[in-house]
C-alpha cells in the first residue's frame, strides 16, 4: 500500500468569510510545500501580484512550485488526475467549494473517486465571527455545514469583542459537534494543521525562511497563526486493535488530525498499519516491517482544546498488558474495515 497519498483538502464558506485570504496565506506560507489549488468559476486568488481568476479549464503555475486551476464541479475527477500524476510532485490539493451550494456533494465526490493516488484531507469550513449571526440568518444551511465540517476557523477574530467572539465560538462549536474549531484573524492557520508542510532541502525545520521574512508584515506580525496543539506517541508496547477503535470510535471533540504508525503486534505480526484520520475519516495501510529497527507505534495527534494527558492516558490503556492480553483471531476486522478495497471505499466515522 501507498501511504504517501495527497490529502485533498476541501475548504467551504459564504462569500466573505475569508477563503480566499486562507488561501493565498496557505500559499504563502507553502516554503517547500507543493500546493494545488483548485477553484471554480467565482474563485480568485491573488497571489505575488499574480490573479487567477474565473476561466474554467485554465491551469497556472504560481511560480513557487504550487498550482492553481479552474474547474467546475463535473470536471473535478478529470482534474484530479492531471494534479496527481507524478510529474507535478505535489503534497497537497485545496479544493475551494464557493460557489457550490451544497459542499457536502463536493467532499462525496472526493471520497467516491476512484483515483488512487489521493485520500480524503478534510472538510474545513471558513466562518466570519463579525457576521456570523447575519450570515446564519440568510443562509439557514449554515448549522447543517458546521455540522459536517471536520474542521471550523473561526475568522476575522480582530473584528469582534472578546465576549462577541466567545458566543461566537460557543454556538459554533456545538453546530459542529465533534469538529476542532480554532479561532483566526486574517486567515492566519498554521498549515501543519491541514497538512505535513515539506522542509526544503538544506532548511533546518523551524528556521525562518526568505518566504517568511518576505511576508511578515505588520499585518501579520500582529495576528499570529491560529493556536492549535499537537501530542506526540512513541511506545514499543503493541496496540491491542479493538481497544484502538474503540479509541477511535469515541476520539473527543476537537481532535482533527492523526497519523503514524500502529504495532498490532501478534495480532498481524507481518504488517505495521499507517493510520491516517481528519475529522470523521479513517485509513489504515498495512505495509511490511522495515527489515532493520524497532518495532515502534508512533503517532501524531493533532487538535484544539484537547487534554493532551487524558488522550495519552487513553492510547496508553490500548497498549497489550501481557500474555493473557492476547488479541484473539477476530479483533483485526475494526481495523481491516478501514483499509482501502479495490471494490469499495473505506466509510467515515
Amino acid at each position: 500500500m501507498n501511504t504517501q497519498q495527497i490529502p485533498v483538502v476541501v475548504l467551504s464558506g459564504f462569500l466573505g468569510s475569508g477563503k480566499t485570504t486562507l488561501l493565498n496565506h496557505l500559499l504563502r506560507s507553502a516554503r517547500g510545500t507543493r500546493i494545488g489549488v483548485m477553484v471554480n468559476d467565482f474563485g480568485d486568488i491573488g497571489i505575488d501580484a499574480m490573479t487567477v481568476a474565473g476561466q474554467v479549464g485554465s491551469t497556472v503555475s504560481l511560480g513557487n512550485g504550487c498550482l492553481c486551476c479552474a474547474v467546475d464541479a463535473s470536471e473535478l475527477d478529470e482534474y484530479l488526475e492531471v494534479l496527481t500524476r507524478p510529474s507535478a510532485r505535489l503534497d497537497v490539493i485545496v479544493i475551494e467549494a464557493s460557489g457550490l451550494a451544497e459542499p457536502q456533494e463536493l467532499v462525496r465526490m472526493v471520497l467516491a473517486s476512484e483515483n488512487e493516488r489521493i485520500v480524503y484531507g478534510g472538510l474545513v469550513q471558513v466562518v466570519d465571527a463579525a457576521e456570523f449571526s447575519a450570515t446564519r440568518a440568510r443562509h439557514p444551511e449554515t448549522d447543517r455545514h458546521l455540522a459536517l465540517a471536520d474542521l471550523v476557523v473561526v475568522n476575522k477574530t480582530d473584528r469582534v469583542a472578546e465576549r462577541e467572539l466567545d458566543a461566537v465560538h460557543g454556538t459554533v462549536a456545538g453546530l459542529a459537534g465533534r469538529a476542532a474549531v480554532i479561532r483566526a484573524a486574517h486567515g492566519r492557520i498554521d498549515p501543519e494543521v491541514l497538512f505535513d508542510r515539506v522542509v526544503p532541502e538544506g532548511e533546518i525545520e523551524g528556521q525562518m525562511s526568505i518566504e517568511d521574512l518576505l511576508y511578515a508584515d505588520e499585518d501579520q506580525a500582529a495576528h499570529p497563526h491560529a493556536a492549535y496543539e499537537t501530542l506526540s506517541l512513541s511506545t514499543g508496547t503493541a496496540l491491542h486493535p479493538r481497544r484502538l477503535m474503540d479509541f477511535l470510535d469515541s476520539r473527543p471533540h476537537g481532535l482533527y488530525r492523526m497519523k503514524g504508525f500502529v504495532d498490532f503486534g501478534e495480532a498481524d505480526p507481518v504488517n505495521r498499519y499507517g493510520v491516517h484520520a481528519v475529522g470523521r475519516f479513517l485509513r489504515f495501510y498495512p505495509e511490511p516491517w522495515p527489515e532493520a529497527g524497532e518495532r515502534l507505534t508512533q503517532l501524531v495527534l493533532i487538535g484544539s482544546g484537547i487534554d493532551a494527558e487524558a488522550l495519552r492516558k487513553e492510547l496508553a490503556a490500548c497498549e497489550l498488558t501481557g500474555p493473557q492480553d492476547t488479541p484473539d483471531e477476530h479483533s483485526m476486522w475494526g481495523v481491516l474495515r478501514y483499509v482501502r478495497q479495490t471494490e469499495e471505499e473505506p466509510e467515515a466515522l
